[in-house]
């Protein structure tokens, strides 16, 4: 099934609505465009954004002065976030529960309020920040939002937050930079004349969780190729073709299995189980 719509009328562009143009240009007319809402969402995306939704209150309190949140106020919030984003039908990994993974959160945040991501360097001036810009004039505006904007005397610090399976290195904090680079030249244009740091603060899920603060180089020239590569996606969109991208990796767990021919037609895509 090939859909054809209007071209779009949005009047700018996200970082994750690109991403899902190039994994399945179908998805995006799904979500983007006719807006339906997804019939299920996977639990790595409530639990990360629970996660978050903690990690975010623990900064907003301490740039009000409140030097001694506790677990057991991170983990209201976090329980509070689950509550709101599993309205919607949760979809487990093979292994997962619910329990299992407020087990889970409760061990993360654990961890995180005993590192020194706790003392962060430099001074909070944003939190869940709202940014909007021009990335280039072939485009609509970039909408997005930074986890933690931190300031010191000579720079100024982009942060992401991120939960991971595994520990990362050095090499896979610069392969994921790209949306903090996207970020990062919009916060420049707000605030010029200071070096700008690209910063993971990451939280593995694992029965004793690690945490790490690892930092990603600002490189114009990979800036500037991930502008082209936008302005090619974002060309594909204005054309209104939005075809379907069966994959083993990602069918099994989208939401817009019951609206996709390709998702029912294809006998193939449907035996890899969710995971």
């Amino acid at each position: 099934m090939i859909a054809v719509a209007p071209p779009p009328k949005r009047d700018y562009l996200s970082y994750s609505a690109v991403r899902t143009f190039q994994g399945c240009p179908l998805k995006y007319r799904f979500r983007y465009i006719d807006g339906l809402p997804e019939d299920c969402v996977s639990s790595s995306l409530v639990f990360g954004s629970a996660i978050h939704s903690a990690l975010e209150f623990f900064f907003s309190q301490q740039l009000a002065g409140e030097e001694e949140t506790g677990l057991d106020e991170l983990l209201a919030v976090y329980q509070q976030s689950w509550r709101d984003r599993s309205e919607q039908e949760v979809r487990f990994g093979k292994t997962e529960t619910a329990d299992s993974l407020h087990s889970l959160a409760d061990r993360m945040l654990k961890a995180f309020l005993a590192s020194d991501l706790t003392k962060q360097e430099g001074r909070i001036i944003g939190i869940e920040e709202e940014l909007r810009g021009e990335l280039s004039p072939e485009l609509p505006d970039l909408l997005g939002r930074v986890d933690l904007l931190l300031e010191t005397d000579d720079a100024v610090v982009v942060q992401d937050f991120k939960t991971s399976r595994s520990a990362w290195n050095e090499y896979q904090a610069e392969d994921q930079s790209e949306q903090l680079l996207l970020y990062a030249d919009l916060v420049r244009k707000l605030i010029p004349g200071k070096k700008l740091r690209l910063q993971f603060a990451v939280i593995t899920k694992a029965k004793s969780p690690k945490v790490q603060l690892l930092e990603a180089a600002f490189d114009e020239n990979r800036l500037d190729r991930t502008k082209r590569v936008f302005e090619s996606v974002w060309s594909a969109i204005q054309s209104g073709i939005f075809y379907p991208a069966p994959s083993p990796m990602q069918c099994p767990g989208c939401g817009y299995r019951r609206q996709c021919d390709a998702w029912r037609g294809n006998s193939n895509i449907g035996e890899t189980p969710y995971a």
